[in-house]
């Protein structure tokens, strides 16, 4: 059904629709891969942006320690 619709919206005379197309035939691999696969990274790219967001935060923090301490403190 994915490469059916490809298919169809590169004949379309929608310019939106054709460069969406043309975008997903580029990614068609990792698209249908991301569906077939239980399992993403999102969970640890939070972790790391709430890591990212504390050190912005804690600037300065002179006691790496307390600067770990709050990064276990993280949910």
């Amino acid at each position: 059904m994915f490469s059916e619709w490809v298919k169809r919206n590169l004949e379309s005379s929608v310019p939106q629709l054709v460069e969406c197309a043309k975008t997903f035939q580029h990614w068609a691999y990792e698209i249908k891969n991301s569906l077939e696969v239980p399992y993403s990274n999102g969970t640890i790219e939070g972790t790391n942006n709430k890591i990212k967001a504390l050190k912005r935060t804690t600037f300065g923090m002179t006691k790496f320690e307390n600067f770990k301490a709050r990064i276990m403190l993280l949910d």
